[in-house]
């Protein structure tokens, strides 16, 4: 079922948010509304995933000029792809293909039975034009990832291959053919020297030039409840993978906050800017910018009104896009969350105004008490 909801109005809802109107009228000097106005705007459709087996599919317009509200979210449907039993992170629509999106599950499918045993994980993709899923592969999660409470989130591409990242325990890299959905190659992380239990959520993608990987690992050398904030950042050769093998090409490390009760940096989702340049990493408590070349970080994003698990840049690399799960009242009022994207401006390096809801709209008229967000991929204007 889907559910279209017009000119959804921006909403800030962490205790604190900045609500203060800034316009440009006619007292503006010309030279500084001329300034304000040379900024880029943009359109598109986002496909943001979700915990409930769907992606938001939010019809946006980014006019960085409103410095109050710069993201307006025009409409939002649902996309889906088996609801409650295909909880999904990952969006991945095919680089020459943009009417197909490549999708895996973060569970196994029995999750929400507590009682059962046993159950599947899966891998599909979905025909954008017509919201249909058109290939859905399930199989049980491998012997040797002993902890599966998280799964897949992360992924990239190649020309032929879809490449989505287990964040489970022992994690791994998968390698899908696009075209027939078969399983060619699952790589573990050993012959990197990462033994099981010294990193938790393993994340990644492929350069613009689908020449390397980027694999990312937080690192808890004392366990999953040790969180020291840090994560490894990897480079791989992608033929070398596409072939089942590993071949490190370059590693850094960027440093966050060790993670508690109060919060704290645990990366999820990244992008690189169409050029290149950059490396867009999500870290739950702020966001990264980051050389590409050198691995070397920028700017720290940050304070967040929520979590950030992905940063999706424009074609023009000027701004990105931040998923966010942002603290919410729910249909009922009481405390929930909500999911939200951010504006970034990558070369001001800093936020732009206040979030915009791309689930709660939709939820709230279904009853639906909490919205789970993580990644997303776009087709823009």
């Amino acid at each position: 079922m889907k559910k279209i909801l017009s000119t959804i109005g921006i909403l800030s809802l962490v205790a604190g948010a900045y609500l203060t109107l800034s316009t440009v009228n006619s007292y503006t000097p010309v030279a500084d509304a001329a300034d304000k106005m040379a900024k880029p705007t943009y359109s598109g459709t986002l496909y943001v995933a979700g915990m409930g087996g769907h992606f938001s599919k939010a019809d946006v317009s980014i006019d960085p000029n409103n410095e109050e509200a710069p993201i307006t979210v025009n409409s939002v449907e649902m996309v889906d792809i088996g609801g409650a039993g295909y909880p999904t992170h990952d969006a991945r629509i095919d680089a020459s293909d943009r009417n197909t999106m490549y999708w895996s599950t973060y569970k196994l499918d029995t999750w929400k039975d507590k009682d059962a045993k046993g159950g599947n994980l899966h891998v599909g993709k979905t025909d954008l034009k017509t919201g249909n899923v058109v290939a859905d592969v399930a199989f049980p999660a491998p012997e040797r990832a002993k902890w599966t409470g998280a799964n897949y989130c992360a992924s990239g591409q190649s020309a032929t291959s879809y490449i989505p990242i287990s964040m489970a325990d022992e994690g791994y890299i998968d390698i899908y053919d696009k075209k027939t959905m078969q399983l060619k190659h699952r790589v573990f992380f050993d012959d990197l020297g990462i033994k099981a239990g010294e990193i938790t959520f393993a994340h990644g993608t492929n350069t613009p030039d689908m020449k390397k990987f980027l694999l990312t690992v937080n690192l808890t050398p004392e366990g999953f409840t040790k969180w020291t904030g840090n994560t490894k950042l990897i480079y791989l050769d992608m033929a070398a993978l596409e072939e089942g093998k590993i071949k490190k090409l370059a590693e850094g490390v960027i440093t966050g906050k060790p993670a508690g009760a109060d919060g704290g940096t645990i990366t999820f989702r990244q992008y690189f800017t169409n050029d290149g340049k950059y490396i867009l990493q999500s870290g739950a408590d702020r966001g990264y910018l980051i050389d590409a070349e050198t691995l070397k970080v920028l700017d720290e994003i940050t304070p967040l009104p929520g979590e950030n698990h992905d940063i999706m840049p424009t074609p023009d690399g000027k701004y990105a896009v931040m998923t966010l799960r942002e603290k919410s009242k729910d249909f009922k009022g009481e405390d929930s969350t909500d999911g939200t994207i951010l504006l970034y401006d990558i070369e001001a390096r800093k936020t732009v105004g206040n979030s915009a809801s791309v689930c709660f709209a939709c939820h709230k008229g279904e009853g639906i008490g909490k919205a789970i967000l993580c990644g997303l991929d776009a087709n823009w204007k």
